[in-house]
């Protein structure tokens, strides 16, 4: 059989079978014969799609962030929630779809705009200016080479194109900031008065009712649950370094850095002051100028103490002959600065004009910019150089202990004989935590998060504080349950009371309000309970002195007609209530909002209705374009 197949396949069917092959290879591409095509984005804007390792990374970013601002406080289980997850990658869709419709539009990024926004960060200058070697050191700091930091960054401009052009073009009418006042700083004038809270007539509580009420309320009585957890522990302060760094190494580490190590130019100065008074005339002026030009005629170096001590009017430096001491560029105001950073040692300046008047300088010595010795921060560096091992060490150690809890998700056993780490276990506690590392937030909140409490699996790497850090894993777990109503008897009746006298508090007032409403006398109507009206005339939304409940009520209230009165029931914080009348409301006083004011609030304005505008054109966006989200990579 074989022998006659291979000599069919000398003929024409031989030809007409490598045809199709070559067809199917040449139509398909030989790749589909050997690869998968398996999607892994977690979502696709038209045709760039979102990969889950930028998902992740915009993840762990904003975690970071929060982290960092929140302290104690943060809470790591929001960035598992789906809510928060979508929130992330709908962000980004729209981040990406702006760069996608700058590009379409032509618009790009500047050269200059990218080396302007690099040189304004800070850690790359020194004196508030731009350093090229500081500029190194950073992005050596932040692992990135300066091609992808700056494409980084040119990404990151390129998003705020649309957005920046959109409220550059955003404007706010003097109407429409009117409109806005007059509802801001809406004046209305109130009376009001507290009703006492009635006395309790029925104290009678039987067991039925106590029994009724504990059924319906068992939330209320219940011992909370709680967990204990097992737990392995890295510290930083509990490693131990292999060895103090060498001379070499630091020295190594010194002409590496020794930019860090440049003290300023520095400069010795005295001056003698000649004050202009604050909205001066234009004679005070010329007359404070004269004799400033005066002063500095006179001038010299041997006799600049004796004039200062006899002439200026800056009384903290006269009595020693005018000395400043050594300053440096930017203590000063900007004149100053460059009057004196022009002069030769030895010299005396022409008159210089600040906020304070005319300045005399007198230059007596320059302090060139220099490194500091390496002799002088040889310790520095060695404490830097043990940080950073420290730090490495301490790295080092909690990634393989994240790795082996992940590996190993139902047990902390693998990753403790792994690193040679005990495990230790904390007492049961509660969602309001306990005692020791179980008072942290950031480990009560993983120890009843799903995954951990659930599910079984050991937590990630939870961070107590710098360089303390632990993985945790659920070792009891105790379900709330309530209280026997024999403990809770006592609790139970107060509360049956309690309610009483809320009912009553609230049937007292609704009859009240409907006494005002069919037009009685007010303060008859306080009397009758023994209570006295107050009254508040042109108030504010944002009054201090009256309860924020009263407030909120009065701006809630229609406009009262001429002569009626807008009534209302209040319940304030304590179970009480008040009874509110608005009887009058006028718009804001518009000519007495200050000028800066009214600019500061335009801007505002702007830079929400720019807001708006750019969300609505994102909107537009996304209704002409295919997004396609894969949640189940999220």
């Amino acid at each position: 059989m074989l022998q006659a197949l291979r000599t069919k396949l000398h003929g024409w069917p031989s030809i007409v079978i490598l045809g199709i092959c070559v067809f199917a290879i040449s139509f398909f591409g030989i790749e589909s014969y050997f690869m998968s095509q398996t999607e892994t984005f977690v979502a696709k804007v038209g045709k760039h799609e979102i990969t889950q390792q930028e998902f992740q990374n915009r993840l762990n970013l904003l975690r970071q962030q929060a982290s960092a601002q929140q302290g104690d406080h943060f809470d790591a289980s929001v960035f598992e929630k789906p809510e928060t997850k979508q929130r992330v990658l709908d962000a980004m869709i729209d981040q990406q779809l702006l760069t996608q419709a700058a590009t379409d539009l032509g618009m790009r990024v500047s050269d200059q705009a990218l080396r302007d926004t690099i040189a304004g960060i800070p850690g790359v200058q020194v004196n508030g200016k731009f350093d090229p070697a500081m500029y190194r050191a950073w992005l050596a700091g932040q692992g990135k080479t300066s091609t992808q930091f700056e494409s980084e960054v040119r990404n990151e401009l390129s998003i705020t194109q649309i957005p920046g052009a959109i409220g550059a073009n955003t404007i706010v009418t003097d109407a429409e900031l009117d409109r806005y006042l007059n509802l801001s700083m809406q004046r209305r004038d109130l009376r009001y008065f507290s009703v006492p809270r009635p006395a309790l007539t029925d104290s009678n509580v039987d067991d039925a009712q106590i029994d009724a009420y504990y059924k319906a309320h068992q939330a209320d009585f219940m011992d909370p649950e709680q967990v204990s957890v097992k737990y392995i522990e890295v510290s930083g302060s509990d490693l131990k370094l292999d060895a103090q760094p060498s001379d070499a190494d630091l020295k190594k580490r010194y002409e590496d850095e020794k930019q860090r190590f440049v003290q300023p130019e520095q400069r010795l100065v005295s001056h003698i002051l000649i004050n202009v008074p604050k909205n001066a005339t234009p004679e005070q002026q010329k007359a404070a100028l004269a004799k400033a030009e005066q002063v500095a005629s006179e001038a010299k170096p041997d006799n600049f103490a004796k004039l200062a001590e006899q002439s200026s009017d800056d009384l903290g430096s006269k009595r020693s002959g005018g000395d400043l001491g050594w300053l440096e560029k930017g203590v000063a105001n900007a004149a100053f600065d460059d009057a004196l950073f022009a002069l030769q040692k030895g010299q005396v300046s022409k008159p210089v004009l600040s906020d304070e008047g005319y300045h005399v300088l007198w230059l007596r010595d320059v302090r060139s910019g220099q490194a500091k010795p390496f002799e002088e921060v040889r310790d520095q560096l060695a404490k830097e150089a043990m940080t950073g091992e420290r730090d490495r060490k301490f790295n080092e150690l909690a990634g393989k202990l994240t790795d082996n809890a992940y590996q190993n998700p139902s047990s902390l056993e693998p990753a403790a004989q792994a690193l040679g780490l005990p495990i230790k276990t904390t007492e049961l506690f509660s969602r309001q935590g306990g005692s020791g590392i179980a008072s942290n937030p950031k480990l009560v909140q993983s120890a009843f998060a799903d995954d951990v409490l659930a599910q079984g699996n050991n937590s990630g790497l939870i961070e107590l504080g710098p360089d303390h850090s632990v993985v945790i894993h659920v070792d009891k777990h105790v379900s709330a349950a309530a209280k026997p109503l024999a403990n809770v008897r006592d609790a139970v009746r107060q509360k049956v009371l309690d309610e009483r006298v809320a009912a009553a508090a609230k049937a007292k007032s609704d009859a009240l309000l409907a006494r005002l409403q069919k037009g009685e006398d007010m303060t008859a109507v306080a009397a009758s309970v023994g209570a006295a009206v107050k009254s508040a005339n042109e108030i504010t939304r944002g009054q201090s002195d009256i309860a924020p409940a009263l407030i909120s009520e009065a701006f809630t209230l229609p406009h009262p007609a001429a002569g009626k009165p807008q009534f209302a029931s209040v319940s304030e914080q304590d179970g009480s209530y008040a009874l509110l009348a608005v009887d009058k409301v006028q718009d804001a006083d518009l000519a007495k909002v200050p000028a800066e004011l009214r600019t500061g609030l335009r801007q505002q304005m702007v830079q929400a209705y720019g807001g708006s505008a750019t969300q609505e054109f994102i909107d537009a966006l996304k209704a002409k374009t295919e997004i396609k989200i894969a949640k189940d990579r999220m």
